[in-house]
């Protein structure tokens, strides 16, 4: 087991979860994404979501379904994916490639030092797991590849944590976003040896590359796209459920199932539901008390600096906002694609794909107490009070 090839992290990550008392099952996403492969050769997905929805949660899945490690049987049988048709074909049969894109090399300062912590340790990860292939490792990454797929017909499957990270680090220049992402161009399109490549982060790929580089990806957002979106967030039968075990676990629980509604629900998808934001509902449930779990920083702070530079535009939608009325905007696709937010618009876009506002009936809101609280405590004080 290598750090990107074949890791036992994935599984090890996800198993600490599903023995969990909170535990949402949501394998089922293994089974429409099998069915996507099988049925329209879609190998290429990127689900992007807000922070805390669970998006590192189903990727460490992912790799612990379909990695070769050891324990993954007894992990998944007794979960939904186990009734699926794909579960014995599937199950711990594939080669995985995981890289998170948040974590960077010790005392980083470059891009040169940040891709070649992944260059360096998936090549010597595929010498270990190849040594009797004859392999030139002063070759490119995906010519490697390439090479073992020829000698050995075996695929990988590519699953991608934060993949939007890289931007937010101080050193990244827009010369070096674009070596990115002609870097995942490289690696990725069109390859032979792709079995799924799987992505998530908070922004969609519009928002870094607007030419060709990873037009292969069908993206899924929370706002428009409604395929994937009950995996992502908790539905209120699953708070049902997880109130219910909060109740007969806790000593003298303090919290009742209408205060997490008005807490930690208001946030909706493509498909009409109403979803909670996971990671507070396990917070409050597990410390039996209710309070501000979301805590933002690096792209967070951006939307605050370009809402402060346009205090005079938005100043009055914030007033309506904070005293829970919802105000009518149009949405840029519900993304903030520009690289400045320089309109309303824009703003708006970026606060809802970030989470810190829903989106409903061509009105923008935000969803619920604890991202009040949350933008009373970080918005400029002459922007929420007149």
């Amino acid at each position: 087991m290598g750090i990107f090839l074949n890791p036992d992290t994935p599984s090890e990550a996800y198993k600490s979860i599903a023995l969990t008392r909170f535990f949402v099952d949501k394998t089922w996403l293994i089974h429409d994404i099998l069915e996507s492969l099988r049925l329209d050769n879609q190998r290429y997905i990127c689900i992007t979501r807000p922070r805390r929805f669970g998006k590192t949660v189903m990727a460490n899945m992912l790799g612990a379904f379909f990695g070769k490690t050891t324990g993954c049987s007894s992990l998944f049988e007794h979960l939904e994916i186990s009734k699926s048709d794909y579960f014995h074909q599937y199950l711990c049969s594939s080669d995985i490639i995981y890289i998170d894109f948040s974590r960077i090399p010790e005392k980083c300062s470059s891009y040169e030092e940040y891709i070649s912590r992944i260059l360096s340790g998936l090549k010597e990860d595929l010498y270990q797991e190849f040594p009797s292939l004859v392999l030139n490792f002063k070759k490119s990454l995906w010519d490697i590849l390439s090479t073992i797929f020829e000698k050995t017909q075996r695929k990988f499957v590519f699953i991608m944590d934060e993949w939007d990270a890289i931007f937010h680090l101080p050193f990244i220049s827009s010369k070096k976003e674009r070596m990115y992402l002609l870097f995942l161009k490289n690696l990725l399109k069109d390859q032979p040896y792709i079995q799924l490549a799987y992505m998530t982060g908070i922004l969609p790929i519009a928002k870094y590359s607007d030419g060709s580089e990873l037009n292969m990806f069908a993206e899924y957002n929370m706002a428009t796209k409604e395929k994937f979106s009950s995996y992502f967030g908790f539905l209120n039968h699953e708070v049902d459920t997880l109130f219910s075990i909060y109740q007969k676990t806790t000593k003298k629980p303090k919290i009742t199932r209408e205060e997490l509604q008005i807490w930690y629900d208001g946030y909706h998808t493509a498909a009409g539901d109403h979803i909670y934001n996971p990671k507070s509902i396990i917070h409050a449930l597990s410390d039996n008390q209710l309070g501000c779990y979301w805590t933002g920083s690096g792209p967070y702070d951006e939307i605050f600096y370009y809402i402060q530079d346009n205090i005079d535009e938005i100043r009055d939608d914030f007033v309506w906002m904070i005293s829970g009325e919802a105000v009518e905007t149009k949405i840029q696709e519900y993304a903030a694609t520009a690289k400045d937010l320089t309109t309303r618009e824009q703003i708006y876009s970026a606060m809802v794909v970030y989470g810190l506002l829903t989106y409903e009936h061509q009105k923008v809101f935000i969803p619920n107490r604890e991202l009040n609280e949350l933008l009373l405590s970080a918005l400029p004080e002459n922007l929420v009070k007149k």
